[in-house]
């Protein structure tokens, strides 16, 4: 059998074109292991995380609490929340600094015992 692309070409109004053919091979081929990042969650699972986050940062920016945030990296970076999305976090210290959510390790308030 042939391995070749069929593609359909731009039909008149009212003709049925055929659809492109695929090999066997790809066909019966293993899908690749599925690998789940945190943020690629079943939907119920990231809604209920989702919220807990929002009203984490929420409460913290209201209360202009001096948080901590550990990047992946080890380097701390002190100031309070000024505002978010879903991927940023912008924080007022020393500097203000734009920092992306992947890169968090961890956070905590500032008057609390880090690790």
């Amino acid at each position: 059998m042939s391995t070749e692309v069929v593609r359909p070409s731009i039909a008149k109004p009212g003709i049925v074109t055929p659809s492109p053919r695929v090999s066997r091979k790809s066909r019966n081929a293993p899908s690749p292991l599925s690998f789940r990042f945190p943020a690629y969650l079943a939907e119920e699972e990231t809604t209920a995380h989702r919220q807990a986050e929002l009203f984490y940062l929420q409460k913290q920016i209201q209360s202009q609490t001096p948080m901590v945030i550990v990047l992946e990296d080890g380097e701390k970076v002190e100031g309070q929340i000024e505002w978010y999305d879903l991927h940023t976090l912008k924080v007022r210290g020393r500097t203000k600094t734009l920092i992306s959510k992947s890169a968090i390790k961890y956070m905590y308030k500032l008057g609390e015992v880090g690790q």
